[in-house]
């Protein structure tokens, strides 16, 4: 068994997630290509907004612009308790990535037909991260593919539970 320091064993050092807010919509709306995780620059009253679940990412994207990547139209409510030093709820957010990552996905962004939307927001550890992916848009006959398809296996599973 391999140790992660201090005697303890290595699945001890993961650290945990506990989620705030996912975009639902966009699994209905969109084909997922590629997925990455992402650290969020955010101010104090965002983190503890945040802490309390008070975020929301419907009709959010991220946008590529002067070499650095953009959490745009996300809702983070004001905190209850701050002052005058409050944040405003849905300015820009940087997201934090790897100079090589961000350069391939805003190539792709900027050449073939996807874009990068949150997937969700979420604490690792004590750090606000944002699952974000590369996405292509669903056809109206895509979308009713996929309600059948759910719809035949939620009846096969009903059929196969009565038996």
């Amino acid at each position: 068994m391999k140790e992660g320091g201090r005697g303890r064993p290595a699945a001890a050092k993961e650290k945990k997630t506990s989620p705030i807010a996912s975009n639902r919509k966009a699994f209905h709306e969109y084909f997922v290509e590629d997925r990455m995780e992402a650290g969020i620059a955010l101010l104090g009253s965002e983190v503890k907004s945040l802490r309390e679940g008070r975020a929301q990412l419907k009709d959010s994207y991220v946008q590529f612009r002067d070499g650095e990547a953009y959490l745009v139209g996300a809702h983070i409510s004001p905190y209850g308790s701050a002052s005058w030093t409050n944040h405003a709820p849905e300015r820009d957010r940087k997201l934090l990535l790897h100079r090589r990552e961000l350069a391939k996905w805003a190539s792709a962004v900027a050449t073939s037909g996807v874009t990068c939307i949150p997937l969700s927001l979420y604490f690792k550890g004590s750090r606000a991260k944002a699952e974000i992916a590369l996405v292509k848009g669903k056809k109206l006959h895509d979308k009713r593919d996929a309600i059948r398809d759910r719809e035949l296996k939620r009846e096969a599973d009903r059929s196969m539970r009565r038996r």
